[in-house]
């Protein structure tokens, strides 16, 4: 049987299939869920494209991934760039994951951006993998956060 997958944008719409997916991605990830943080994040990327986007796979009708890409700027390189902030598939190994972050970088073309980072989990080397396969490397940077 033939899954028929579509990356688009997601739209207001799609609010409760994303959360339940962003949902899904915690429990994996072994992270507490909290589904007002949740929407205070999603919201804004769904009403408009002035942070970000979430790209969503469809398939067979049925919203089944999602990605989130926020828009930045860096002195280093001059301009625009993106992170990829969220990606999450729940059927591994059938492309999907590949489509999105090949719709990532489409968008981020379009918007003028000059570069994609993101960050993984230390353990997560099947995500380090794929995102090597296209295109992507790791810098000696590490990440450091402080929330306000």
């Amino acid at each position: 049987m033939t899954v028929r997958t579509e990356i688009r944008l997601a739209q207001p719409a799609d609010r409760a299939a994303v959360l339940g997916l962003m949902e899904d991605f915690c429990g994996v990830e072994g992270k507490r869920f909290d589904v007002a943080v949740a929407r205070a994040g999603l919201d804004p990327l769904l009403e408009s494209d002035r942070y970000g986007a979430v790209l969503v796979a469809v398939e067979d009708g049925v919203v089944s991934a999602y990605a989130v890409v926020c828009w930045s700027w860096s002195v280093e390189i001059g301009g625009a760039e993106a992170c990829l902030d969220e990606i999450y598939v729940t059927r591994r190994g059938g492309g999907v994951g590949s489509a999105l972050i090949d719709a990532v970088r489409e968008l981020c073309l379009e918007r003028g951006m000059r570069r994609i980072f993101l960050e993984t989990e230390a353990p997560n080397d099947a995500a380090r993998r794929l995102y090597a396969r296209h295109g992507f490397t790791a810098e000696d940077s590490i990440w450091m956060a402080a929330l306000l």
